[in-house]
């Protein structure tokens, strides 16, 4: 069904929380090329980086069309839905939310009319700042009913640039980036050009790649391969950039303070996507190696928590001479169900996803290494399986330190509340998911091993020192907009 203003509808049949942290953005730039089959393979690279929704923006040069639905990749889009989004150039996004509930009508890309076109943007990050910016565009729209709807911050940055009174969408977006505080990195476009921006401190990654026949913009290196398209560069942080017939445009919108996320290297990129010069496998490796290093222990076999543990593990077992197995199978197509489990499949626990190799473990002493532990759930339900695999004893070893903060740039993590690390000791943690020992990579050994000086990445998970100002008002979290919407503010 196509809306009057040239957009197109999906419906949505429902929707269920994923499990996934952050978002991806892809952008492309390809005369005479299938834009939008580009974006699609671009998105599917970075599903990893959100499930919960999916939309492709395309423009033959005359208007903008948008698809989006709530669901993976694969689901949203048919080859039928591809074939209606012509153009030259388009932008792609996955979402899981942290700004704005998920819902259809949040799904990205977004798109406003403007005084010189149509304008569609994507994004992945978060403002700090989103209060103050939704007040200005009320200011600028010069009415109390027009922020109805705006539950996002990537709504409010595409507001605000529609809004501004200059001479075309990229001196309005030139005026309007430095009035944005925290963690963004953008693609964006209207009828005839591809626009890219970052954050002043770069904390969340962007990157430039060349195809042939174009350019593409994403959001990791990794959606560069899929396409074809050849990495040039990561895009700096406080830098824009344009894309059209012309070539590439860049200039500094503000002066770069870099502060990429430590987290990333932990777990949120994929191992085959290079950031800051280095392989995200090849680091997570090392990461394991300091993790042997920091906190050894006498045992039969290291087993990863499939996927994201396994360079780690491999890098444990490789530096500790203890022996590489593989005791937990991952069922590679859980990812989000719109079915409900009852409360007896419930406490099953995480086997919908995992399950013990018991020939493997049965007998052994075990060390199981994962990336992270937030709320204790899954390395509990990790530990209880092993034990009934017949471990002869378990050792959780974690290759980054304990999460004791909240993200405000783009993460979802849990409330602090909700973190186990932030009311528990290491030894009291250890406890309550029922592992023999447990030890955590340093927050030094963590910095080493990515070769990225300290001072250039940002550790407020794990530190509570936040690069960024965080404002009073972000402690209502990333429904904050639909709540002041329902209380009138």
């Amino acid at each position: 069904m196509r809306r009057p203003d040239g957009l197109l509808n999906h419906n949505v049949l429902g929707e269920d929380k994923g499990p996934q942290d952050a978002c991806g953005v892809f952008g492309v730039w390809a005369p005479g090329e299938e834009v939008a089959k580009l974006s699609f393979y671009g998105l599917y690279a970075l599903q990893h980086r959100g499930t919960e929704s999916a939309g492709i923006a395309t423009s033959d040069g005359e208007r903008i069309l948008i698809f989006k639905d709530m669901g993976l990749v694969s689901q949203v889009f048919t080859e039928g839905d591809l074939a209606t989004l012509k153009g030259n150039l388009a932008i792609g996004h996955c979402r899981y939310s942290t700004t704005g509930s998920s819902t259809w009508v949040n799904a990205q890309p977004t798109l406003r009319p403007t005084k010189y076109g149509t304008l569609a943007l994507a994004h992945n990050g978060n403002l700090t700042n989103t209060g103050d910016l939704a007040e200005l565009v009320q200011k600028l729209e010069g009415s109390a009913k027009s922020m109805s709807g705006v539950t996002t911050d990537t709504e409010i940055m595409t507001a605000l640039i529609a809004l501004q009174d200059e001479k075309n969408v990229e001196a309005s977006a030139l005026a309007v980036l430095p009035q944005l505080e925290g963690a963004f990195s953008l693609v964006f476009m209207d009828e005839h050009t591809l626009y890219a921006a970052r954050d002043r401190h770069g904390v969340r990654p962007l990157v430039l790649g060349k195809l042939e026949t174009g350019w593409v913009v994403a959001s990791e290196s990794a959606a560069l391969d899929i396409v074809g398209a050849a990495f040039v560069r990561e895009i700096e942080p406080g830098e824009f950039i344009a894309i059209d017939s012309n070539g590439v445009r860049s200039q500094r919108w503000a002066e770069a303070q870099p502060k990429g996320c430590l987290f990333e290297y932990v777990y949120l990129a994929r191992p085959d996507t290079t950031i800051a010069g280095s392989g995200i496998h090849k680091t997570r490796v090392a990461i394991g190696a300091q993790l042997a290093r920091e906190a050894p222990v006498d045992a039969d076999l290291v087993i990863p928590v499939p996927e994201s543990g396994t360079p780690a593990a491999i890098g444990y077992a490789k530096e500790s001479g203890i022996p590489f197995g593989l005791g937990l199978v991952k069922n590679s197509y859980v990812g989000r169900t719109f079915i409900q489990p009852s409360q007896t499949i419930r406490q099953l626990g995480i086997r919908l996803k995992l399950n013990p190799l018991r020939e493997i473990i049965e007998g052994k002493r075990i060390v199981v290494v994962d990336d992270s532990i937030v709320r204790g759930n899954t390395q509990r339900a990790i530990v209880r399986m092993l034990r009934e695999a017949g471990a002869r004893e378990i050792h959780v070893r974690i290759s980054s330190p304990p999460v004791k903060w909240p993200c405000y740039y783009g993460i979802d993590f849990a409330t602090k509340a909700e973190l186990i690390a932030n009311g528990l000791e290491a030894e009291e943690i250890r406890r309550s998911i029922g592992a023999d020992s447990l030890g955590y990579v340093s927050l030094d050994g963590l910095i080493t091993a990515t070769q990225v000086a300290s001072d250039r990445l940002c550790s407020a998970c794990f530190t509570g020192e936040y690069p960024i100002r965080i404002p009073e008002d972000m402690s209502e979290g990333k429904l904050r907009l639909e709540i002041t919407e329902v209380h009138g503010h």
